[in-house]
C-alpha cells in the first residue's frame, strides 16, 4: 500500500540520513541541536497517570490468597 504522506516522510529522513552517512549519532546529534535551537517552542507533555490505579500496590483479598 502506498500513502504519499509516509513516503514524503520516509523520502525526508532518508535524506537526513544521508547527509550525516547514517551514523545513527550524527543523526541524534542533529536532532538534538534542532531541539536545543527550538528551545520553548516545543511542546513538553506530562506523563498521564491513571485516575483508578495507586502508584503502590495492595495485597490481595484473603479468599484469592488462599487463606481461609
Amino acid at each position: 500500500m502506498n500513502d504519499p504522506i509516509f513516503d514524503e516522510v520516509r523520502r525526508i529522513r532518508d535524506e537526513h540520513s544521508k547527509r550525516f552517512g547514517y551514523d545513527l549519532g550524527a543523526i541524534c546529534a542533529d536532532y538534538k541541536a534542532h531541539q536545543v535551537q527550538a528551545g520553548s517552542r516545543l511542546i513538553r507533555l506530562r506523563p498521564k497517570i491513571a485516575a483508578n490505579k495507586s502508584p503502590h500496590r495492595t495485597a490481595a483479598p484473603p479468599a484469592l490468597r488462599g487463606d481461609r
